[in-house]
């Protein structure tokens, strides 16, 4: 299977995709608890993470949201509130659970600078696709060629340590945690119906 590149002026074209699902904000430890309990049930979960702008040079800031998603329910923990909980680090340790994000390496170590534990099960979405004959290493072109839909990336500079997220906030973070799932679920669906159409086939005209 192969796809041809997109270049940003066809993406500028075509029209905005949100997450229409449920979007649940994570602000105490019991909160992450129930998402936890909830999260686990899945074999796959998309993932991403926010952090803080720094417009000055030098300036460093903690990685504040993480974004955890199935196909319709989406939990944002906020994390300069609660940090990492027990419960989420074991989450993001368990590898029965995939965790499907792009260069989720950087944001597994942005999250260990919180508080240090070993991630298992996490799925790099720019080396997945490249089975798939996708050579685009961005989470918003990899979407636009499959979906012929546009991500937006107008809240990625916004104040992710905001007292209270917006709107716009949240279905930002929740689409870009969700949109990696699609693209992974979407690549190994279509991949399982290429081999069943060849298994139905039949080996000779005569049968």
């Amino acid at each position: 299977m192969t796809h041809s590149n997109i270049t940003k002026e066809e993406i500028n074209t075509l029209p905005v995709v949100l997450f229409e699902g449920r979007i649940f904000v994570v602000q105490s430890e019991e909160e992450a608890n129930k998402a936890v309990a909830y999260l686990s049930k899945f074999e796959e979960i998309g993932f991403d993470t926010e952090t803080r702008p720094a417009f000055k040079k030098g300036v460093r800031h903690q990685v504040c949201l993480l974004q955890l998603s199935t196909a319709d329910t989406c939990f944002l923990f906020r994390l300069n509130h609660i940090g990492l909980p027990a419960s989420v680090i074991a989450l993001l340790a368990d590898e029965k659970v995939k965790k499907i994000g792009l260069a989720i390496k950087d944001d597994f170590v942005a999250l260990g600078r919180r508080t240090p534990f070993i991630p298992k099960g996490q799925v790099e979405l720019q080396h997945f696709v490249k089975q798939y004959g996708i050579l685009d290493n961005s989470l918003q072109k990899i979407f636009a060629l499959l979906f012929r839909q546009k991500i937006s990336k107008s809240q990625r500079l916004t104040n992710w340590e905001a007292d209270v997220l917006t709107e716009a906030q949240k279905k930002y973070a929740a689409t870009d945690a969700w949109a990696s799932l699609r693209i992974y679920q979407t690549l190994i669906q279509t991949e399982q119906e290429i081999e069943e159409n060849l298994n139905t086939k039949p080996n000779s005209l005569t049968e």
